[in-house]
């Protein structure tokens, strides 16, 4: 037990503090940890800042030269481990996609040199750790924590790694910021359901959202599609929406800093990937008193949406049940009105506060 007599030292480490969900997790726990009297050191690897954090942030981001070579790289690295060793951290907490083994070796082997807490935050678990076994027991085996945000990629872990040391926590969300920035004033005038989130790749598979919304009856009913979220992807599910004439119904608004104010006075909210971890934004919506309706893909979904409770899961990958979902939201009045009654409620358990002392728990931390 880490007793309160002296100040405990957490440093977070991350890509950066913008746009993605494990982004936001670090940037919601600097905020959390610090108000409980820790000194928290907030570590990005890119200069690309837009959440509110808390702590002393270390931007190496700003040491980046237009050259981006190797001795940059080096440089950069030296200069993360002195900080590292000068101030002597109780913890460490990872939450960088680690796909480059021999650095990650070096980072974890050498870098690293305290209690240290490796995060993985999708189902896609490569991305954060090598796919050949004995490489990444070797690297994590025997770290103090391998902290997986759902059950089923902690299962996943467990089976193809055989490793002893990880536990699950969810993400935090925290429902008062949300509260208070869902109020701000929405200024679309028309009924619509949402789409939230990035458009580089297709992952999220907006083109099956717009299939199934364009085969639904919820065109015909005057009710919108918005999207929220920017990417490569965008021309092309534009041209798809126009090819399936339903261009006036269907907006592509961009990346929003604040999308509580849609969320909140959206219909629902869909979501319609290939895989995730724990989707942040199915919180969100439901912290913002509004039902979710999505693939029960690998992982997460199942884990917060009780099905005609909170929401509708849907057989994983069938564009057909996804479109028959949004009409049962619209025709059956008083199941839609169930779930939105019971969306807030349903998300108590993944406050700040209580997925923060989770990983004070972790970490034997004991407060006064």
């Amino acid at each position: 037990m880490i007793l309160p007599n002296k100040k405990i030292k957490i440093a977070l480490i991350g890509y950066r503090l913008s746009r993605g969900g494990a982004e936001k997790v670090m940037a919601i726990l600097s905020q959390f940890f610090e108000k409980q009297g820790l000194e928290v050191h907030t570590i990005v690897v890119l200069d690309e800042i837009s959440y509110s954090y808390s702590g002393k942030l270390v931007n190496l981001g700003k040491m980046k030269n237009a050259s981006k070579g190797l001795l940059n790289k080096w440089n950069r690295f030296t200069f993360l481990k002195t900080y590292l060793d000068e101030n002597q951290f109780d913890f460490i907490i990872d939450f960088r996609f680690r796909t480059k083994p021999i650095q990650e070796v070096l980072i974890a082997k050498w870098l690293y040199k305290t209690n240290t807490i490796f995060t993985v935050h999708s189902f896609l678990i490569d991305h954060y750790m090598p796919n050949w076994s004995f490489l990444s027991r070797f690297m994590y085996g025997d770290c103090y924590r391998l902290v997986n945000v759902s059950d089923e990629s902690k299962a996943l872990i467990e089976k193809k790694h055989q490793l002893k040391n990880v536990v699950r926590i969810y993400n935090p969300i925290d429902i008062e910021v949300i509260a208070v920035e869902s109020q701000e004033e929405n200024e679309i005038p028309y009924d619509y359901i949402i789409g939230v989130g990035q458009m580089e790749t297709n992952i999220k598979q907006f083109d099956k959202f717009i299939e199934a919304y364009s085969k639904s009856v919820l065109p015909q009913n005057n009710i919108h599609l918005v999207f929220l979220g920017d990417g490569e992807q965008k021309k092309m599910l534009q041209n798809l929406v126009k090819e399936r004439k339903i261009e006036d119904k269907v907006h592509f608004l961009g990346h929003q800093d604040n999308p509580f104010k849609y969320l909140k006075n959206a219909k629902f909210f869909v979501l319609s990937s290939l895989n995730e971890g724990l989707p942040n934004v199915i919180l969100e919506s439901l912290a913002c008193e509004t039902p979710v309706i999505a693939f029960d893909c690998s992982s997460g979904p199942k884990e917060m949406i009780q099905h005609r409770e909170n929401g509708l899961l849907v057989e994983n990958q069938n564009v057909e049940k996804l479109s028959e979902a949004m009409n049962l939201f619209i025709e059956d009045e008083n199941l839609y009105r169930y779930c939105k009654q019971n969306a807030l409620q349903s998300v108590q358990s993944f406050s700040v506060s209580a997925i923060g002392k989770q990983w004070l728990d972790l970490m034997k931390i004991s407060l006064k």
